[in-house]
């Protein structure tokens, strides 16, 4: 081999912030703090501050390795933990508040956290995991000097004190690119959550795919974008690396995350691009729908988490001329992988009916992911618009195992070294992915598959549901049937007929639900997915009237 003549520097997370802070200084991140004022500052600022907390957790004997957690909101104090603490070469460990107790405390005992940093709204949780919290680790509050709360933990310290005696510039180190960076644990609905390693040279490559995906997505220089998506989960889909490096305004919205909070955040700010899960924007869009306008400068809204719905995209375009970007992805792949943002020159005049069906589907990939569909054998198949199967992936920033977890490991890995992604799909000859289902949803009827997205996708355009989910009921005679749940818009009523009826072309006869249920409140998982898991259990004595024998 002949090797180039170029510096081998390592991807460090760390040049990031140096960039913002050279080349970025004056971009603005803008907090709604847990007290309820709002915080601002420069990138610039946010640089000099993460040097202080780099410091402080050197002189806490934070080093090398070391896993160190955080359980806080969105807000300028944990973007300053992303960047300080993966910079001195320690783990950055994101807790999911919205997970069970019992799996919180798993986590932190898996992952051996040495040091916790909380947000004050979160000292009730972390009191009632008590004595399931390992003995050595030292609790950080999230605070300014003099408002420790009372009911901090014996022993804790206070976040601005500790960082406020220390030097506001340091020489980040250089070490091994593949050394971990930071650490989130999947919200899994079976099972003991796993944990998901990122490294820097993964984080680093993931950031520059990311850009691939910029066009159409509204971010850029001096654009205003704010993440609803967490901080506590999957790297905020990325945006706190990305936003630095582009010069995007960050506007964080803290722990007030309801449709009016979100709305008069954005209209303050003048947010121009949104990006969280469907559930969000459902809030959202029943407050613009309240004010008859939308957020001023807001323009663009990307949605992930779970498929979005063409009722809901044609809402947003026809109605309030937001452009909606339809993600997929995972916590396992850093996590981004497709987006609807990744358009061909083809795509430009397409008419507007064309334009919004091609929004449902999950996109197109970024580069350094790479996608295949296989078979039940594993054989790859036809990328034809017709073929589905299990979704498989790899690259840069994806996963190849989990932390401390061979089994799980085994199980999620193909035997030629791609991600398993549990989701059944198809990808056209352009490269188009649509996601039919999970491969543990999707309905085998009469030994024909039902999609059980494509069918709540159909029914949430019904004007009196606002949320629902499809799950397969047990049948005498076509094996499996699709039972629908819904959750109805305040004030409306609709019944089994009227939804059938609604479906009627928009589906196959065949597709129809034989039941459905009108609930006040549909389950979520901690990542806001709807959780089929509880759903089966809540009705799990549920026969269909198709298959009773009386």
């Amino acid at each position: 081999m002949l090797a180039g003549r170029m510096m081998d520097m390592p991807m460090m997370i760390s040049s990031i912030l140096e960039y913002a802070a050279d080349a970025r200084r004056d971009y603005e991140i803008v907090s709604r703090r847990t007290e309820g004022d709002v915080h601002r500052y420069t990138y610039a600022d946010a640089a000099r501050r993460t040097a202080r907390l780099a410091h402080a957790l050197r002189r806490l004997d934070i080093g090398y390795g070391d896993r160190v957690a955080t359980m806080a909101w969105n807000g300028y104090r944990h973007f300053e933990l992303y960047y300080a603490i993966s910079g001195i070469g320690a783990v950055c460990h994101t807790l999911n508040p919205r997970l069970h107790p019992g799996q919180l405390a798993y986590v932190i005992n898996h992952a051996r956290d040495r040091l916790l940093f909380l947000d004050v709204t979160f000292l009730p949780l972390l009191a009632a995991l008590g004595e399931h919290l390992p003995r050595d680790l030292r609790v950080i509050v999230l605070c300014d000097p003099g408002e420790m709360p009372e009911a901090a933990p014996p022993g804790a310290l206070c976040y601005e004190e500790r960082i406020g005696v220390e030097a506001d510039t340091i020489d980040w180190p250089q070490f091994d690119e593949r050394a971990a960076s930071s650490l989130c644990y999947t919200s899994g609905t079976t099972g003991n959550p796993k944990g998901v390693l990122y490294s820097h040279r993964s984080t680093f490559l993931h950031t520059l795919g990311m850009l691939t995906l910029v066009p159409g997505t509204g971010l850029g220089d001096n654009a205003a974008l704010l993440p609803v998506v967490p901080l506590f989960h999957a790297n905020a889909w990325g945006l706190p690396y990305i936003a630095p490096l582009l010069g995007a305004n960050l506007v964080f919205p803290g722990p007030r995350l309801d449709g009016k909070s979100v709305f008069d955040l954005m209209d303050a700010e003048k947010v121009r691009s949104a990006w969280g899960v469907p559930t969000v924007w459902l809030g959202m869009l029943a407050e613009m729908r309240r004010r008859g306008r939308k957020p001023d400068g807001f323009e663009y809204v990307l949605s992930g988490g779970s498929a979005v719905s063409r009722a809901m995209i044609e809402e947003f375009e026809r109605e309030y001329s937001v452009s909606v970007i339809h993600g997929w992805g995972m916590t396992e792949m850093s996590p981004v992988g497709t987006t609807s943002s990744v358009q061909l020159r083809s795509e430009a005049g397409l008419e507007p009916d064309d334009r919004i069906e091609r929004k449902t589907r999950q996109g197109r990939r970024m580069f350094t992911v790479e996608m295949r569909i296989v078979d039940e054998t594993g054989s790859a198949l036809a990328h034809d618009g017709v073929s589905f199967g299990e979704l498989q992936v790899r690259g840069h920033g994806v996963v190849d195992g989990y932390h401390s977890d061979e089994e799980a490991s085994a199980q999620a890995m193909s035997s030629d070294g791609w991600l398993r992604t549990g989701d059944v799909a198809r990808i056209d000859q352009d490269g188009t992915l649509t996601l039919v289902d999970r491969t543990k949803d999707v309905i085998k009827s009469g030994g024909e598959w039902i999609s059980s997205i494509d069918l709540e996708n159909a029914a949430l355009g019904h004007p009196a549901i606002a949320e629902c989910a499809v799950i397969a009921m047990p049948h005498p005679k076509w094996d499996e049937r699709p039972f629908l749940i819904a959750r109805l818009e305040e004030g409306r009523s609709a019944t089994l007929e009227d939804i059938h009826a609604f479906l009627s072309d928009k589906v196959a006869r065949w597709w129809l639900p034989d039941d459905v249920a009108f609930v006040d409140e549909l389950p979520h998982t901690a990542t806001g997915k709807l959780s089929k898991l509880d759903l089966r259990q809540q009705f799990a004595d549920h026969v269909l009237p198709t298959a009773r024998s009386d």
